[in-house]
């Protein structure tokens, strides 16, 4: 998957299918794939949680790329940021 510049280049199912990929890769052999992933993740979402979003989650119902996502979407939304590019 070609990594974007920003949120608003992605679609809300393309960036389900980037949430996936760090979770494939957060089993893989080795971090270096997901190191890249996850500084990506926390550069284009801008959340104060950052990667605590997929690593800490409040209930492991809340640690899925949709559930993920709603959070992501809600709190840019809630503060004035740039959302996801429409289908």
């Amino acid at each position: 998957m070609k990594l974007k510049n920003s949120i608003s280049e992605y679609t809300e199912e393309e960036f389900i299918d980037f949430l996936k990929e760090i979770f494939k890769e957060n089993i893989a052999d080795t971090d270096a794939r997901l190191d890249e992933l996850l500084e990506h993740f926390e550069c284009v979402t801008e959340h104060p949680e950052g990667t605590d979003l997929i690593y800490y989650p409040l209930s492991d119902y809340e640690c899925t790329p949709r559930k993920i996502l709603e959070k992501v979407k809600k709190w840019r939304a809630e503060n004035g940021k740039l959302g996801f590019k429409n289908k």
